[in-house]
C-alpha cells in the first residue's frame, strides 16, 4: 500500500513541482482589436479568414471585456482588470470600483508591472498611442480620471516599487508635455534624475542606453522596430522582464485600423521566433469595436481601389460604427503558463495567469 501512495504522489506532484515557469512576460494589446476587426483584417491581406499568426498560437480563449457596473468597457477600465485582476469603473486607472471618476479615488490596485518590479525583473511599455493614454498608463499609473494626463505622467518618475518603468514608448509628445507643464511636473529633470535617456525618435537609441523614454511626435513608428529595440535593452536583465506593447486598431479608420492589425501580427510572429522557450506571449484585446463584414465575394478584394486609397470607409460589404461593443475577444498565447488560456475567459483572469507563469500565483 505505501509503495502505491508514494507512486501515486510521484504521479501528482512531479508534473506540477516541474512545470516550467515564465522568465519573462509580453503582453500584446491590439487596443479595439475585438473578433470582428482580426477576421476582416485577414480577409483584406490574405483573402483568407484564419491566416494571422495570432490565429495559431498554441492556445485560444474568449475574453469578457466588461468593466465594474456597465457591459461596455472603455481603455481605462479594461486594461486595469487585465493587468490588475480586479475591476473598476470607466474612465479610471488602476483603482478599485470605489473610485468615481474625476471625483474620488478608490483603492490602489498593484498591477503586474509593479509585481515585476519588486521581484527585481525590467520593465517596459510600448505604444503607438500617447504615451499617458489609458492602455499604457493602467500599468504604472493610478488615477480616477484617464484624462489626468499631467499626473499619470508624473507618476512614471515617482514608483511605488523599484525604479519604475526602465522602457518607455510612445507618442504624442507636444501633447503630454503641455498637460505635464500644465501638472508642474518638470518632464527633462524628472527624467535625468530617474536615469533615463529622454527622446523624441526611436533612432536616437543607443546601444549603450539602460533606462529610455521616447516620446515620438506621432505614432508612425514601426511596432517591430520598436518591440525590437525594447527587448534589447530588457533581455540584459538575467532575472527576466515585462513588456506590454500596445498597437491601436480602432477602425474609425478602417484603413489605417487594419494595417495595424497585419502590422502587429507580423510583429508577434517574428518576436515568437526570437524569444526564449522561458517567455510567456499573450494577444487580446482591452474591448471589441463595432466594425462587421456584411458581404464580398472569395477571391474579390472587399473594398474597391478608391476606397483603400482613403480610408476604407464603409463599403456595402463592411459597415462601420465609431464605438466599442460588448462582446468577448480573443485571447491568443504561447510559452509557460499558456495553457491556462482556454474556453470563456474574464478580463481579470489573464492577470492571474501572467502572476502564475510568474511563479508568483498558485
Amino acid at each position: 500500500m505505501r509503495r502505491w501512495i508514494c507512486l501515486f504522489v510521484i504521479l501528482v506532484v512531479t508534473p506540477q513541482l516541474c512545470q516550467a515557469r515564465a522568465k519573462n512576460v509580453i503582453l500584446f494589446l491590439g487596443d479595439a482589436g475585438g473578433i470582428p476587426t482580426l477576421n476582416i483584417a485577414s480577409i483584406r491581406e490574405y483573402d483568407d479568414p484564419q491566416k494571422l499568426f495570432l490565429q495559431h498560437m498554441a492556445f485560444i480563449g474568449l475574453m469578457d471585456t466588461s468593466p465594474a457596473d456597465e457591459w461596455v468597457t472603455d481603455s481605462a477600465a479594461g486594461m486595469s482588470a487585465i493587468v490588475t485582476g480586479q475591476k473598476t469603473n470607466n474612465g479610471v486607472l488602476s483603482e478599485s470600483s470605489a473610485a468615481i471618476r474625476g471625483k474620488k479615488d478608490g483603492a490602489i490596485l498593484e498591477t503586474i508591472l509593479e509585481y515585476a518590479e519588486q521581484h527585481g525583473l525590467s520593465t517596459g511599455v510600448l505604444t503607438n498611442m500617447e504615451l499617458t493614454d489609458a492602455t499604457p498608463a493602467a500599468c504604472y499609473a493610478h488615477v480616477n480620471d484617464r484624462r489626468k494626463w499631467g499626473e499619470i505622467f508624473a507618476q512614471m518618475f515617482k514608483p511605488r516599487y523599484g525604479d519604475g518603468v526602465d522602457v518607455a514608448i510612445g507618442a504624442g509628445r507636444q501633447e503630454v508635455l503641455a498637460a505635464a507643464a500644465k501638472a508642474g511636473v518638470d518632464v527633462q529633470s524628472l527624467a535625468r534624475e530617474g536615469g533615463y535617456a529622454f527622446y523624441s525618435s526611436l533612432q536616437d537609441i543607443s546601444p549603450s542606453d539602460k533606462r529610455v523614454i521616447v516620446l515620438s511626435r506621432t505614432g508612425g513608428f514601426s511596432v517591430g522596430d520598436a518591440t525590437s529595440r525594447v527587448i534589447n535593452i530588457l533581455s540584459r536583465n538575467k532575472l527576466g522582464y515585462f513588456l506590454m506593447v500596445e498597437w491601436d486598431m480602432h477602425t474609425e479608420n478602417v484603413k489605417s485600423g487594419l494595417d495595424h492589425v497585419i502590422a502587429m501580427d507580423t510583429t508577434i510572429r517574428r518576436t515568437a521566433q526570437s524569444v526564449g522557450k522561458d517567455t510567456l506571449m499573450i494577444f487580446t484585446a482591452d474591448h471589441s469595436f463595432d466594425i462587421r463584414l456584411r458581404g464580398g465575394k472569395k477571391g474579390e478584394p472587399l473594398f474597391s481601389k478608391s476606397s483603400a486609397r482613403d480610408t476604407d470607409s464603409a463599403t456595402p460589404n463592411v459597415r462601420v460604427e465609431d464605438g466599442h461593443t460588448g462582446e468577448q475577444v480573443l485571447v491568443a498565447a504561447q510559452g509557460p503558463g499558456a495553457e491556462r488560456v482556454h474556453g470563456f475567459m474574464v478580463n481579470t483572469d489573464l492577470f492571474h495567469i501572467m502572476m502564475a507563469a510568474y511563479g508568483w500565483e498558485k
